[in-house]
């Protein structure tokens, strides 16, 4: 072994014992939260610092067409980014034929600063906020995902995967253990190459729609939970292709079954103290922890476009369909798009229900705790809480990717936390997504309206 693997986490020093490292996979995540990057020969690896890819990775559309994003001082030139590791993110990736890791890598300029528009960097950015005021964020995501059938006919609907037993997923049983034992080979191969890779997942189980699963993962630093969710849906992706079915993280794969959701529960610790800043000394509720929510219910709406980043992304939100439609709060009530769970003082916590599974993890955890923080730095109170079934009222949130990109452009706060650049350039990658997708004209369109208007 090399000295560089001297530095490796455990886990990936234990998945490298006894065998000879082949290639190491230098990733990034892109605007969507694909992994771009370079797989190089380990030999190759050692000898090396730092890597380049161009900043157009960040102009690029989830299509593949470009959005207009570079410096306008300098055009579409496509200038190198160097892209340095960080070791502590070394994992395997146990899937592939050979010995190989995965590194996450952090972009920067030729100056040494670093790149605005990184979705890793923009989180860190959001974090450091948090840091300078002494406070410590800390976040859970759930992730929800179907396992379907293979589909590579864009025109046909997407359907549930063929379960163990050899009938479809059909059946909506949340929380059914006959239901998780259906996809059992997936869920072994997920298991494995989680263990492989050292995550530890908190939970899996059956959601309401038919071969929908939920994983959750233990409570930790955002930017550390962020990588794991990022390498949690590759994982996913490669453990449901050997099972001869696609593991699928759009919002709204199936249009009468749940969408998927990617909740994030937060909160708060003095870094001082290491204790909840949302709790005071007697375990009452503190003016922070009101804030927080005070700040999701203010300033989320203008979040939406990255929490929910796609025309799919808002087509989840559907009343009495298992995902928020509005920005109440409540206590220990999963119709409120806010939800403060059930817990002790010690472990008090906010929940937004709000943010899709499409979105990148990176980008969708910033966006939340933006919208905490600026309530705790703008001292926001939130509404009385809510009582009863929220989805009897109206929806309170955008209901289009358009809509939704114009809030984000306007909120200047935003702005400000998230890095004006990233502003800058997500809103015209999305814009450019947007105006591709006017241009289809859909089955519904081409149904009602070739000889009816």
């Amino acid at each position: 072994m090399t000295d560089w693997t001297d530095a490796l986490p455990e886990a990936a020093k234990a998945f490298l014992e006894n065998r000879r490292l082949d290639e190491v996979e230098c990733i990034i995540s892109d605007l969507p939260g694909i992994a771009r990057g370079k797989a190089v020969p380990a030999s190759k690896y050692a000898r090396q610092k730092y890597f380049h890819l161009p900043d157009s990775i960040f102009f690029q559309t989830i299509t593949g067409d470009w959005g207009e994003a570079a410096d306008e001082n300098e055009g579409f030139i496509e200038r190198d980014m160097i892209l340095k590791p960080d070791m502590s993110t070394a994992t395997a990736a146990p899937w592939t034929g050979d010995w190989t890791l995965q590194i996450i890598h952090d972009a920067y300029d030729r100056k040494g600063r670093a790149v605005g528009c990184a979705p890793r960097n923009v989180l860190k950015r959001v974090c450091d906020l948090y840091k300078a005021q002494g406070w410590q964020p800390v976040v859970a995501p759930e992730m929800e995902f179907y396992l379907v059938a293979r589909n590579i006919d864009p025109a046909k609907s997407i359907e549930p995967m063929m379960g163990r037993s050899g009938r479809p997923a059909a059946a909506r049983q949340a929380y059914s253990m006959t239901a998780v034992d259906e996809f059992g080979p997936v869920i072994d191969d997920i298991y494995d190459f989680a263990e492989a890779q050292g995550f530890e997942i908190d939970g899996i189980t059956q959601e309401g729609g038919a071969g929908q699963l939920e994983i959750n993962l233990a409570h930790g630093d955002p930017v550390k939970l962020a990588d794991e969710v990022f390498f949690f849906k590759r994982l996913i992706r490669e453990a449901a292709l050997r099972h001869n079915c696609f593991a699928t993280f759009m919002a709204k794969p199936i249009a009468d079954e749940p969408g998927s959701a990617m909740h994030i529960h937060h909160s708060v610790l003095d870094m001082e103290t290491g204790k909840s800043i949302f709790t005071g000394p007697a375990g009452g509720e503190t003016d922070a922890f009101f804030n927080f929510i005070g700040g999701l219910q203010t300033h989320m709406p203008a979040a939406l476009a990255v929490m929910a980043p796609y025309v799919n992304s808002y087509r989840r939100y559907v009343k009495d369909h298992a995902a928020p439609i509005n920005l109440e709060w409540g206590r220990d009530n999963r119709t409120t798009g806010i939800r403060i769970p059930l817990s002790g003082p010690e472990s008090r916590r906010v929940e937004n229900r709000i943010a899709g599974m499409d979105c990148n993890p990176y980008l969708g955890i910033a966006a939340s705790l933006a919208c905490g923080y600026l309530g705790m730095m703008q001292e926001l109170r939130p509404t009385k809480q809510f009582k009863g079934d929220a989805y009897e009222g109206e929806g309170d949130i955008p209901r289009v990717l358009g809509q939704a990109l114009d809030l984000f452009d306007a909120s200047k706060d935003l702005h400000e936390v998230l890095g004006p650049e990233f502003a800058r350039v997500y809103s015209i990658v999305k814009r450019t997504e947007y105006e591709e997708f006017l241009q289809v004209i859909s089955p519904w369109e081409r149904e009602h309206l070739l000889l009816n208007v």
